[in-house]
């Protein structure tokens, strides 16, 4: 469950809570003296304790540094955690600090057993206009509440001895100067109430994501994530057409029905949509999502070990379906449509087998040579659907291939792109929402590697540039449309905690998702 996160505007020293986290840039602290206006407050209110404290421990305010001490009530809250966010230079990057600090001070409150937890940060000093300043200020308390609710955030589903997190209150403390002085302070007040709650509705719908990929392969089916969609659609108010195997025989998506067909399991294919009100909104964006249930390679089949947290591969639908839940509220003035076709790819009698060609919606031929390249085939029907609905963009994440680990690490997206406008903001995006993506090339000369001697295209092109050959691959189901693929497969599920983000599923897109589509609707406004 999200937290109940607000924006209010108190004093940090006098402000009653269980627990207040004061967030402090590199330099605000220097041999125990505070630059910071609200640590100074709080030292002279607990007679220089603080500071003693800071001295001893050489607390500067570096990022990941932290120091706690009990006020024994001499201020409002009963324990103060001073919580170091590093300097930054890059607005977004120093936000992003914002959001793992607050991630860490919730992560804090669990062991100290608070149930209210105040969040005090250093606002932007230097805005250029009161706007700018007003702006940032939003920016600051939603990915304050952002990290709030992802730090809250825990699987234990399954277990039996359970730690609930009794935090049930976040405020974040905040007051617009400028605002207040010229007696705006109720609309920057309401302003930031908003961003707090928008803050949490997206985590709220990235901690969806997760909990989809974090679920067995044999709870969330692909019958059963197409349900989960249907709740979705159902809660925000979308439309959603649910096809089985029938529909899509009819549909003529000849690669994901071989995928398919090595599982009992029926293959789904969904589109969730969402329409503004009105008429004339123009072209509709879409969003695909690689949704393999349970990829065991199928016949090419893989390791023991490589199967492990193969249950994750359908992390690029669950961001979808997490996203367009996020729809309605950005309320974009263009339609949006979420896309996914959900199979299992299992080795039986009747898998598809290495060398056979199959004949895709867009009627492009494929010699299958590799059963565990999967994931591009059943994209590249979905994508052809998707195109042909005349969109203004695609957007498709798909964990799909262990190339994009080995090029970029376990944290960074591979983003490739045919269209230059588009890359630049989705790369935006990114960087506002907190989620790293790094371009990548799609050199036409690499087309070779992925040309078949008896089909049109063969879905491998070898061990060298696999990430590159994937994303040329599905570049010819997408026509002349402007499109973007995110290869996710490293972000989407990590083996160990960092920052706000969980061991296991992290729900990567969906912030970028619905930070991308926030802009592209705001410039359309």
């Amino acid at each position: 469950m999200p937290l109940d996160t607000q924006a209010v505007v108190a004093k940090p020293v006098s402000h009653a809570c269980d627990l207040l986290a004061v967030l402090v840039r590199e330099g605000a602290v220097a041999g125990g003296k505070f630059v910071d206006a609200h640590l100074s407050d709080l030292d002279r209110a607990l007679g220089g304790l603080l500071g003693a404290v800071a001295a001893q421990e050489e607390f500067t305010g570096k990022e990941g540094q932290q120091l706690v001490l009990h006020t024994h009530g001499k201020v409002g809250a009963q324990r103060v955690l001073v919580l170091g966010v590093g300097k930054h230079g890059d607005p977004d990057r120093a936000r992003d600090a914002l959001r793992a600090a607050a991630a860490r001070a919730v992560k804090a409150a669990r062991p100290a057993g608070a149930r209210t937890l105040g969040l005090v940060w250093p606002h932007a000093e230097t805005a250029r206009t009161e706007k700018e300043g007003s702006e940032d200020l939003e920016r600051d308390v939603q990915a304050l509440s952002e990290g709030a609710s992802l730090g809250a955030y825990s699987f234990d589903k399954y277990k039996r001895e359970k730690k609930p997190l009794k935090l049930a209150r976040v405020q974040i403390l905040a007051r617009d100067e400028r605002a207040a002085r010229r007696g705006g302070e109720v609309r920057a007040r309401a302003s930031l109430s908003a961003a707090a709650r928008l803050g949490t509705r997206i985590a709220e719908a990235t901690c969806l994501a997760r909990d989809l990929v974090n679920e067995p392969a044999g709870r969330v089916t692909p019958g059963e994530l197409a349900a989960r969609a249907r709740e979705v659609a159902r809660a925000s108010g979308l439309q959603i057409e649910v096809l089985g195997p029938p529909q899509i025989r009819k549909l003529k998506m000849n690669l994901f029905l071989g995928v398919a067909q090595g599982s009992a399991e029926e293959p789904r294919l969904v589109r969730l949509s969402y329409a503004p009100r009105g008429k004339g909104a123009g072209k509709p964006v879409a969003l695909v999502g690689k949704a393999i249930t349970f990829d065991s390679g199928g016949l090419s089949l893989k390791t023991a070990q490589g199967m492990e947290d193969m249950k994750t591969d359908m992390a690029g639908a669950a961001a979808v379906i997490a996203a367009m839940s996020l729809v309605p509220e950005i309320a974009p003035p263009f339609p949006v449509h979420g896309y996914f076709g959900a199979c299992e790819n299992l080795p039986s009698g009747t898998a598809y087998k290495p060398g056979d060609v199959l004949v895709g919606r867009n009627g492009v031929s494929v010699e299958v040579l590799n059963t565990d390249a999967e994931g591009r085939l059943v994209l590249g029907d979905v994508l052809a659907w998707a195109a042909e609905d005349q969109p203004a963009a695609i957007v498709d994440l798909a964990t799909l291939t262990g190339a994009i680990l080995v090029a970029l690490g376990p944290w960074t997206a591979g983003l490739f792109s045919n269209d230059e406008g588009l890359a630049g903001e989705v790369q935006a995006a990114a960087r506002a929402a907190g989620e790293p993506v790094w371009r990548m090339p799609l050199p036409p000369e690499m087309e070779e590697l992925i040309k078949s001697p008896v089909a049109d295209l063969k879905n491998t092109g070898g061990r060298h540039g696999g990430s590159i050959n994937a994303a040329l691959f599905l570049q010819h189901f997408v026509g002349k449309t402007p499109w973007a693929h995110l290869d996710i497969a490293g972000p989407s599920s990590l083996e160990k905690e960092k920052g706000y983000n969980p061991r296991g599923g992290t729900g990567a897109g969906v912030r970028l998702v619905a930070e991308w589509l926030r802009r592209r609707a705001a410039q359309r406004h």
